[in-house]
């Protein structure tokens, strides 16, 4: 099923390639909010020597990868003001396949544009100002669109409106965790927030199987995104079981971080 009511209007091919089960409108918009508020508060309080920090996303420090991340949010905006499809078709899943998004000079320009944009900060906590101020006009006008609505994104994808959000989600949550591992912190991953992502990733997943391997919650997420610290839980055992970050056959510690789209998050 897609993200929303069931059957919510994509082809059977998108549909297909859905791994996730029916969602509420307002259960992804609550998700991405809490995501919202937890990354805000951080933000705010960086210091100039946190936000210069390295990050597992090279060549983004704590101030680009921080940028990035609420570009999440001002896609939405974007996707939001532009004319609206006629009908969904890309799910949540389908949104991450490699495509042109994904070559790599278009990779090498994201990644540029957003290291210019953390040079020209006025000071630490900007990210999260702009982080604040994104979501202050985005979560009310989130809130009044129709169940039914549909939205393009930057790459060309017909998306419900909710499975976008589901993105986004995946997004702020995500990285969250780079930042969190960055800055020595621990993570601040919202109980929202992290149903929503371990939805998208284990949603297909045979779950007996899950249940043996004994790992769940944010400790799954992060050994099945590639982010599980030494002696971590064993990522490959997940994805055996059906577990998978979404994607056509990329997996981590392949092509590096330039190669590995849904860790780096470069697509949003």
């Amino acid at each position: 099923m897609v993200v929303g009511i069931a059957g919510g209007g994509l082809p059977a091919a998108a549909e297909a390639g859905s791994r996730l089960p029916p969602m509420m409108r307002m259960e992804a918009v609550a998700a991405l909010g809490a995501e919202v508020g937890a990354l805000t508060s951080v933000l705010l309080g960086l210091s100039e020597a946190e936000a210069q920090r390295e990050t597992r996303c090279p060549p983004w420090d704590v101030a680009a990868l921080a940028a990035h991340t609420v570009r999440a949010l001002h896609q939405v905006e974007v996707a939001l003001d532009g004319p609206e499809p006629e009908r969904a078709e890309v799910s949540a899943a389908g949104y991450y396949s490699p495509d042109v998004r994904f070559l790599p000079e278009v990779d090498e320009a994201r990644v540029r544009g957003v290291l210019e944009a953390a040079s020209r900060r006025a000071d630490a906590g900007e990210a999260g100002r702009e982080c604040e101020r994104a979501w202050r006009g985005l979560g009310p006008r989130l809130a009044a669109e129709l169940v039914r609505r549909v939205v393009r994104t930057r790459h060309g994808d017909a998306m419900l409106l909710r499975d976008y959000l589901v993105t986004r989600v995946v997004e702020l949550a995500l990285h969250g965790l780079d930042l969190a591992d960055a800055l020595e912190r621990k993570p601040w991953t919202t109980p929202e927030g992290l149903a929503v992502v371990e939805r998208l990733l284990f949603g297909d997943a045979d779950q007996d199987a899950l249940a043996r391997i004994g790992v769940s919650g944010l400790e799954a997420v992060r050994a099945v995104t590639g982010r599980a610290g030494p002696g971590g839980p064993d990522g490959d055992a997940l994805r055996s079981a059906g577990g998978a970050v979404p994607g056509t056959g990329v997996r981590p510690g392949g092509d590096g971080a330039a190669g590995w789209h849904v860790i780096v998050g470069r697509a949003p």
